[in-house]
């Protein structure tokens, strides 16, 4: 999909508000009083999290360069989730991205009738109104998520029809707009069309060379090609298979999680044959035994509408087949998998929906391998890179939006404060390590026994015990939404200050 196809699709206004490079002064898209950045970065890789941290990094006047594997920007997958923690994190990194997510995505709506009448039955057990529990809500614009669902879980093996089947339990969206939805290609062509800094394609990084700790001198990349590039310090935003990772701690590798998806788009009108409209609106989860099916609907009726369906299984063979990620599979193949798994005929009819050839998805985390720091020197890694993360909560673009956000109140205190001369990276990359580690890694290990949770495999819940599912996933969910982004990026820029006096350590 192009950038000029997708600006098509946007209002005249938005076209002119957010893609207009005229208009960048009169909205602040740079910090006014700033200076250029007395130093460059180099950004590996140019996926989601890259042209997002490009963004923030133009606001704060930092020259950089992204460098990109690949002849030209592409997106894997196919659907991407954003909680309320990421909708926070957009204001920011740059004003311009939440109005037009809304153009876009779409976010967490009302339950299904089902949905309702069990949220119903949770504000007459706990005494709470629906939408009214406001100690758990962050207000963002002037939509809050009132009423809103993020999953309805279902058991998947129910053999009931769509329409009369109801959730075993519902986990409300209940932070800011709820959960956003998004199509993973779309939201690429659009932060491509905000992106200032030079891409250059083809690069596949080789190697990173730092001059010696202490000393002066750029750090040296080198390229599969034979090209060589130098900046002040490398900003890993490569994924899973992060060359930048590897330079940084070569035992931190990505490992296969034991479970494998299909992940395919389907066409609204199909969906809505199978499930029915209200069915098919709202974020549903099918569970079952070492297998479960996620959908939910991306698009806007203006720009199209599609259920994305994930459909996960647990694999006995724990070694993935293939160095590559994903390998080639068919319809067949995930109805086999879903019919030995019991699953009922509406699960099998929607799966039915699906092209008749497809990708299974090998799902790589660093569960087994964490960093044990984000950083090396004058080189750094964020997002995936940092923290590569199977998908169970669907928060790991947030977090990746986190780090973004962070990262970036850090640079601007480097850049604005008059105890530091713009240049010590060092200490940047130290204090956001110390900032954000520990909750990333957190994502990582909590989103691996999430699945376990929707596949029926813990035994401390065990097969059917849905109200200490809904409690369990609930708790964890507020984890990854409630995050006090005002403090966490106050915090940091204090912590990154007492570097400079000697005040305190910046793991404190």
């Amino acid at each position: 999909m192009s950038i000029g196809f997708f600006k098509s699709q946007l209002s005249h206004q938005t076209q002119a508000q957010y893609f207009g490079k005229s208009n960048h002064a009169d909205e602040n898209v740079t910090m006014p009083d700033q200076k250029q950045a007395p130093f460059e970065l180099a950004l590996i890789g140019a996926g989601i999290t890259s042209l997002t941290l490009s963004l923030a990094l133009t606001r704060l006047k930092i020259k950089h360069t992204i460098y990109e594997q690949s002849p030209q920007l592409a997106e894997l997958g196919a659907g991407l989730g954003f909680g309320a923690n990421a909708v926070r994190a957009f204001e920011f990194i740059d004003p311009r991205l939440l109005p037009l997510f809304k153009q876009v995505g779409s976010f967490a709506g009302a339950p299904s009738a089902k949905g309702r009448a069990i949220l119903e039955s949770y504000r007459q057990k706990d005494g709470i109104i629906l939408g009214q529990d406001d100690n758990r809500r962050i207000k963002i614009g002037e939509e809050e998520g009132e009423g809103k669902v993020w999953i309805e879980f279902l058991d998947g093996t129910n053999t009931l029809p769509p329409e009369d089947l109801a959730p075993e339990f519902v986990v409300k969206a209940t932070y800011g707009m709820g959960h956003g939805a998004v199509h993973r290609a779309k939201w690429l062509d659009v932060l491509a069309g905000l992106v200032e800094a030079p891409i250059v394609f083809g690069k596949r990084l080789q190697s990173i060379s730092q001059p010696q700790e202490g000393g002066e001198g750029k750090v040296k990349m080198v390229f599969e090609d034979g090209t060589e590039a130098e900046a002040d310090a490398v900003i890993g935003c490569d994924g899973v298979k992060s060359r930048v990772r590897e330079a940084i701690d070569p035992a931190a590798k990505c490992g296969y999680s034991g479970k494998y998806a299909y992940r395919c788009l389907i066409p609204w009108a199909d969906a809505v044959g199978v499930l029915g409209e209200d069915r098919a609106s709202v974020s549903s989860l099918w569970m079952g035994q070492d297998r479960h099916v996620l959908t939910f609907p991306v698009g806007t009726p203006e720009l199209g509408r599609l259920l994305n369906l994930v459909a996960f299984v647990t694999d006995d063979d724990k070694e993935w087949p293939s160095s590559k990620f994903t390998i080639s599979a068919t319809r067949q193949d995930a109805l086999r998998d879903f019919a030995t798994g019991g699953f009922s005929p509406t699960v099998l009819a929607l799966l039915n929906k699906t092209k008749a050839k497809m990708d299974r998805w090998g799902l790589f985390d660093l569960a087994d391998n964490p960093l044990s720091s984000f950083f090396l020197g004058r080189a750094m890694v964020i997002g995936d890179a940092a923290h590569a993360s199977t998908p169970h909560h669907g928060s790991g673009a947030g977090f990746c939006m986190e780090d973004i956000a962070v990262f970036a109140s850090l640079l601007e205190e480097l850049l604005t404060s008059p105890e530091f001369s713009g240049q010590d990276l060092g200490n940047v990359f130290r204090v956001f390590d110390a900032s954000r580690r520990e909750r990333d890694l957190w994502l990582v290990q909590s989103s691996r026994r999430a699945a376990d949770l929707y596949e029926w495999r813990l035994p401390d819940l065990g097969k059917q015990d849905f109200e200490k599912m809904r409690e369990d996933i609930e708790g964890r969910q507020d984890c990854c939404w409630g995050y006090d982004l005002d403090r966490a990026t106050r915090d940091a820029r204090q912590r990154l200050l007492s570097t400079s006096t000697g005040r305190t350590n910046p793991e404190s």
